[in-house]
């Protein structure tokens, strides 16, 4: 039996399951994310492009300059910046409030908390939004999770969460 869902309509389409494919970053400094994705990640670059985007590419993002695909696991981010004139938006405009990533497990998130911490206090990076992580907080289901900002400012929010994401907490 299929796992698609029939209306007398139409066909929905199935659940998503594993469906991120990325996370797409606008950054003004572009070598300081590839090395702080690198660091903190462990990403490694997949791929880049600096010419050939698609006509809609161009219209959604114009200046589009140079977009390169970094990957750690299954996960993925699209770092990108655009010519002059087309910065990234102010710190305080909705782009999207946070993305999480999942751990496996309680010391896994400490464990990636003090990297962070490590990578805040080394000094090689300029963050937009100077501000530490955030304390492990512990809510009533025992989800367990830490907030700190990206070199551009964005919110990730890193989270161990017991039974799975299942939905099941």
């Amino acid at each position: 039996m299929s796992a698609e869902t029939r209306t007398p309509e139409r066909i929905e389409p199935r659940p998503l399951v594993g469906a991120l494919h990325h996370v797409a970053v606008q950054t003004s400094d572009i070598d300081s994310a590839i090395a702080w994705y690198t660091d903190f990640f462990g990403c490694v670059a997949r791929w880049s492009m600096e010419s050939g985007f698609s006509p809609q590419s161009c219209e959604r993002l114009p200046g589009l300059a140079r977009v390169v695909e970094m990957a750690s696991g299954d996960m993925r981010f699209h770092l990108f910046t655009r010519g002059p004139g087309h910065d990234p938006a102010d710190l305080d405009s909705n782009q999207f409030q946070h993305v999480c990533i999942r751990v496996d497990s309680p010391e896994e998130l400490s464990r990636w908390r003090d990297k962070y911490m490590e990578l805040y206090n080394s000094g090689r990076y300029v963050f937009r939004r100077p501000e530490p992580a955030g304390e492990i907080d512990i809510d009533a289901d025992g989800m367990q999770s830490f907030y700190a900002y990206d070199v551009n400012g964005l919110e990730i929010e890193m989270s161990y969460m017991p039974g799975g994401d299942d939905g099941s907490r």
